[in-house]
């Protein structure tokens, strides 16, 4: 009998007995995962969502398809890099630029091609991480990298409201769609719903160039955060002015139309996946479907590559969080990745989050949240899944590493230990070959698929 290989302590994986091969005698890999579990006939769908009624509603998601496209809820540009380049969205001061899909580009896979050395965003401003793949986002339930939003619908308010993201606000948003969604929206959400906000006196008017945050004094910074700069912003809570004038209750009404816009382009996106493809098609009988290469490197990824302790599953993720070792530096795009704590703190945000699952505008709770965040979670991120990650233009959070060798060099070696923002990460060196590391990375190549249907990528 082999040695005894256990996954890792943050995962709930049986250990299995591992022979040479890296199986364990009965079909599975060492981690416990088999074949059909990475590559199941039919690709589960994503799971019921308890807190969004309306994740799986038509209507809902045609709806979330057209607020996906829609740059007109964002604010003004905010960076100095915005300037009309093809790589920005506009000229700095302009507004109207920046939708979902400004970042999360449908010809592309839904992923940020655009955005210059193509690792993290520039949306408004620059993001501090990398732009998420959402194909096959409705497989998670607490979700972004590390952990900070509980359901999908509530992630909405982190870019509306973000100055690095579109520079928005609920007030602004719950106002555009009364204006030019209101059939769509009650059609889904309940008749006369958005009748309210005509009502100038209730809910202050505002307006592209006037919601969002605003510069108090200029800098001469690439990030436009403090104490780099100093906000005012309208629209928003806390901002002393037009959305902290109304009463609680119109307050609420605000908040709960934004929360269905993010319900509804929440029912879009879980409709968003990769689809099988050629490894799928190995599995289930066709031989000539993978490279020889390519089927080393399968090997290499259950067995010595001990890749599926954390990427098992038919998604190729647990949906944890781990503390693989990412050195601190900084990024080609120049924004510092250090001291990025990650779920230690997303994951606390996200537990007291009014707007999350936990909160009165979720339409349920399955207990989602993890019930302790410990030093585990230091530095952690979540394992990202790896259908169709051959087409990826970086990885990582902080999307410091520009290809799939650079990712196998990285785990090969055990990452990087001495300089992570909290020390050594949860790895291992693997000791792979030349040849076994060119193998993986054939076989991770190898997991694209058809990627959505096409009427999913249209602009509506």
């Amino acid at each position: 009998m082999g040695a005894l290989r256990c996954a890792l302590p943050l995962l709930a994986l049986a250990c299995a007995p591992v022979h040479g091969d890296g199986t364990s005698g009965d079909g599975t890999s060492g981690g416990g995962t088999s074949k059909d579990e990475l590559a199941p006939k039919v690709l589960p769908r994503p799971p019921a969502d308890v807190s969004n009624r309306y994740a799986d509603h038509p209507g809902a998601a045609a709806l979330g398809q057209r607020l996906f496209h829609d740059a007109g809820f964002s604010g003004a540009l905010l960076d100095l890099d915005a300037d009309g380049g093809p790589d920005s969205l506009g000229l700095r001061g302009d507004s109207g630029k920046v939708s979902c899909a400004g970042c999360h580009e449908a010809e592309h896979g839904f992923l940020d091609t655009r955005s210059v050395f193509k690792q993290i965003s520039l949306g408004t401003g620059w993001t501090h991480r990398r732009t998420p793949a959402l194909l096959d986002v409705g497989q998670a339930k607490v979700i972004m990298w590390g952990g900070r939003h509980s359901t999908l619908h509530s992630q909405v308010f982190g870019p509306l409201e973000s100055p690095l993201e579109m520079n928005s606000s609920r007030l602004f948003v719950a106002e555009r769609i009364a204006s030019l969604y209101a059939v769509e929206y009650e059609a889904v959400f309940g008749a006369g719903t958005l009748a309210p906000l005509a009502d100038a006196a209730r809910f202050p008017p505002l307006d592209a160039t006037t919601t969002g945050c605003r510069l108090t004094v200029p800098v001469d910074h690439p990030r436009l955060e403090p104490p780099d700069a100093v906000y005012v912003c309208h629209g928003v809570p806390g901002d002393g002015a037009e959305y902290d004038s109304m009463t609680p209750a119109d307050q609420d009404l605000v908040t709960r139309i934004v929360i269905n816009m993010g319900k509804a382009i929440a029912a879009f996106e879980r409709r968003l996946d990769c689809g099988s493809g050629r490894f799928d098609a190995w599995v289930h009988g066709d031989a000539a479907a993978l490279t020889v290469s390519e089927q080393a490197g399968f090997d290499v990824f259950v067995g010595k590559g001990r890749c599926v302790s954390c990427h098992n599953g038919p998604y190729f993720s647990d949906q944890q969080f781990h503390n693989v070792g990412l050195a601190d530096g900084t990024t080609r795009a120049g924004i510092f990745n250090g001291n990025d704590r990650g779920a230690a703190l997303d994951l606390v945000r996200a537990a007291g989050d009014p707007l999350g699952v936990t909160g009165a505008y979720s339409d349920g709770n399955d207990g989602r949240l993890p019930p302790k965040i410990g030093p585990d979670h230091e530095g952690a991120f979540r394992t990202p899944t790896l259908r169709c990650v051959g087409s990826r233009p970086s990885f990582m959070h902080s999307g410091l590493l520009r290809t799939l060798a650079d990712v196998v060099a990285f785990f090969d070696r055990g990452g990087d230990g001495k300089g992570t923002y909290v020390g050594q990460g949860v790895l291992q060196p693997l000791g792979l070959t030349d040849q076994e590391k060119a193998d993986l990375v054939s076989f991770l190549m190898a997991l694209e698929g058809p990627g959505p249907s096409p009427d999913l990528l249209a602009i509506p």
